[in-house]
């Protein structure tokens, strides 16, 4: 296989179709009129840096955009690029350690200002700042510089031969910010600069009107977005809250909004709303799971700021993997799938179920629910109920567990389930929800974020964009603990940390062969694993639905599902 064949992607398309405009101007810009979008989970910020949350990058990718995307297809598309270097084409050099975009010529900032390379830049030196708490950090892994070569010319230096160099500027959750508007938002400023990050000025098909956190956002058209036909939508109501069922109802019964987002409901219920004729349910599969995260530090109350960090020192039990091990055991996945998610899921015992190169069948016995073996297990390690309280104990601490997610009817069924399956095997659980505008909030001071992990276990799903997992799987990454000397940011939620691990990642980072990379990430799904501190049980597809008066649309699960909304139109009646 040559290098050139290793670039993933690398041939796909150039451009993007052109779209037909309709005789009565539902395809002219603003001509389809008010579009309204529910994410029941609200936005807290429209800076997707400083939250890793999926509600804020979506909604921010109406307004800010990257050098490319990855469409439905999973497929590379360039979007503030002219094309997708590659070696072939000269854009990729040929030892792998540079990659050099080409900009479109004429794109403006909403404000009318040019957009350049300066901006590219300045968007790495913004998230790279040591003091900034970044969420998307892992995708500017391994670069060395990026350099404005001139206006219209933006080069990216890897400090090691990268076998996928699409990670840096890439997809919905690295997009570009404007240097101008950021300038005086660097390092531990970053969260201070409301403004900016409530109404980020931005090169994409919408401009912020009024953005109200855990509420509302008021769009309007970008009147300098480069393709004058578009969007076709004159102005967005794009609102949070309220719960996944209500969010089904407003589209599929009632009419209210155009468009819901992650329908998690019973799917019986969603195939009765579908049935009254007036919206259709669509689903993306992608790299989505559904887990469990296990906490690997202590987070007892009683430590007070250092709990959940390292100097709380070890988790009492967690960190034990016989007793994750027969936590996982005694899950019915196949039954979570079938009542929460219908077609909407799938049962998986990996972290990273996809693309097919990637996918691990090493871990396959969790598909499988085993409670006498999970008990067997326990009693074998010398893990009993000394005190006939039906809790056992380990070194005389309960294996008693707070165990919380985000509000949601099918994650309160699925902790309800598992709760009953952990008291068999001698497992206590406390259960709590927290509201998901706060669950998945950025705010560094809250003590209900998923990033603080105030508790044992915790659940919810994550997945990353793009088709190549290097960046994904550097999530686990020691250094990528949150903490308070980050700001609470970091994506190794469950505080996994590993030596050996990390050598892998690094070992990827280097490798161009994509047989190799994927022998490499499959065995890093596998450490993950087998450490038991994460327990994946469901593979989920994206599931939301629109009124079937709304053309356009292209679900993507490997990008911002709403990645072409530029594109979405009213259908003439």
């Amino acid at each position: 296989m040559t290098r050139t064949g290793l670039l993933l992607g690398a041939t796909a398309a150039l451009a993007l179709s052109p779209f037909a405009a309709f005789a009565d101007g539902h395809l002219s810009r603003g001509g389809s009129g008010h579009l309204n979008i529910i994410y029941w989970q609200a936005p807290s910020t429209l800076n997707p840096y400083l939250s890793g949350g999926t509600k804020e990058v979506e909604s921010a990718s109406m307004i800010l955009e990257s050098l490319a995307r990855f469409d439905d297809t999973g497929e590379m598309v360039p979007w503030l690029a002219t094309e997708i270097p590659t070696v072939e084409n000269g854009g990729v050099s040929e030892d792998l350690t540079q990659i050099t975009w080409t900009l479109r010529e004429g794109v403006l900032w909403s404000d009318g200002t040019p957009f350049t390379a300066a901006d590219a830049v300045f968007t790495w030196e913004y998230c790279t700042h040591p003091e900034g708490g970044c969420a998307q950090s892992s995708y500017f892994d391994g670069v060395e510089s990026i350099v404005a070569v001139d206006d219209l010319t933006v080069q990216i230096n890897f400090d090691a031969p990268t076998p996928f160099p699409y990670t840096a500027l890439m997809g919905s959750e690295s997009p570009i910010i404007q240097a101008a508007q950021f300038a005086d938002c660097l390092g531990a400023r970053a969260p201070e600069c409301t403004d900016a990050n409530f109404g980020p000025i931005g090169t994409g098909p919408f401009v912020v009107d009024e953005f109200r956190p855990n509420d509302v956002i008021e769009l309007s058209a970008n009147e300098n977005f480069r393709n004058p036909d578009q969007p076709h939508f004159a102005t967005v109501t794009f609102k949070g809250g309220g719960d996944a069922t209500a969010a089904a109802r407003s589209v599929l019964e009632t009419g209210e909004f155009d468009y819901a987002w992650n329908l998690q409901i019973d799917p019986t219920i969603l195939a009765q709303m579908e049935a009254q004729g007036n919206g259709t349910v669509v689903t993306a599969f992608g790299t989505s799971v559904e887990r469990l995260h296990m906490n690997q530090f202590n987070p007892d109350p009683a430590l007070g700021d250092d709990r959940s960090t390292a100097a709380a020192g070890a988790h009492p039990f967690l960190t034990n993997p016989v007793i994750g091990q027969a936590m996982s055991m005694a899950i019915d996945r196949a039954l979570l799938v079938e009542i929460g998610y219908g077609a909407g899921g799938q049962p998986t015992c990996n972290v990273l179920p996809a693309p097919e190169l990637y996918a691990s069948t090493a871990n396959d016995a969790c598909l499988t629910q085993d409670i006498p073996g999970a008990i067997a297990l326990l009693d074998e390690a010398g893990i009993v109920d000394s005190d006939g309280d039906g809790i056992r104990e380990l070194d005389g601490v309960p294996l008693q567990v707070l165990y919380q997610t985000s509000t949601n009817a099918v994650r309160q069924d699925t902790q309800a389930l598992v709760k009953q399956w952990w008291e068999e095997i001698g497992i206590g659980s406390e259960l709590r929800n927290i509201d998901a505008s706060v669950f998945f909030g950025g705010d560094p001071a809250s003590p209900d974020t998923f990033q603080k992990f105030y508790a044992d276990v915790e659940m919810y799903t994550n997945n990353f964009a793009g088709v190549d997992p290097q960046a994904y799987m550097a999530n686990w990454a020691c250094d990528e603990i949150p903490g308070p000397d980050t700001q609470w940011q970091g994506s190794n939620i469950q505080r996994f940390c590993s030596e050996e691990y990390d050598a892998l990642i690094d070992e990827m980072a280097q490798t161009a062969d994509l047989e190799t990379r994927g022998e490499l990430a499959r065995a890093m799904n596998d450490m993950l694993v087998q450490s038991y501190s994460i327990i994946p049980l469901v593979h989920r597809g994206g599931v939301s639905a629109h009124a079937n008066s709304l053309g356009g649309i292209r679900m993507s699960d490997w990008d911002s599902e709403i990645w072409n909304i530029a594109e979405w139109h009213r259908i003439p009646e």
